[in-house]
């Protein structure tokens, strides 16, 4: 039985025009931004303030997010109806 933490990265697979299998471990922070529903300068906030504890992955100038924290904190944050 899927998790929903699973069903929620299949869906962002789906959005983002993957396959559930095909998903990609990484993504940048426009398509992160996209996933979420947000801009872009809205996730460089953030980053910089601490506002989320959204983990993100930095090497040099370059900011990817794992879809499966995505995924996690997407699920952390619902509220209400059934899982």
């Amino acid at each position: 039985m899927q998790t929903s933490v699973d069903k929620i990265t299949a869906e962002i697979g789906r959005t983002l025009g993957y396959t559930p299998e095909q998903v990609p471990v990484f993504v940048d922070a426009e398509t992160a931004a996209q996933v979420l529903g947000i801009k872009c300068n809205t996730l460089t906030n953030w980053r910089s303030t601490g506002r989320y504890a959204l983990p993100f992955v930095k090497t040099g100038r370059l900011v990817r997010y794992r879809v499966s924290d995505l995924a996690e904190w997407i699920a952390q944050r619902r509220a209400g109806g059934e899982v």
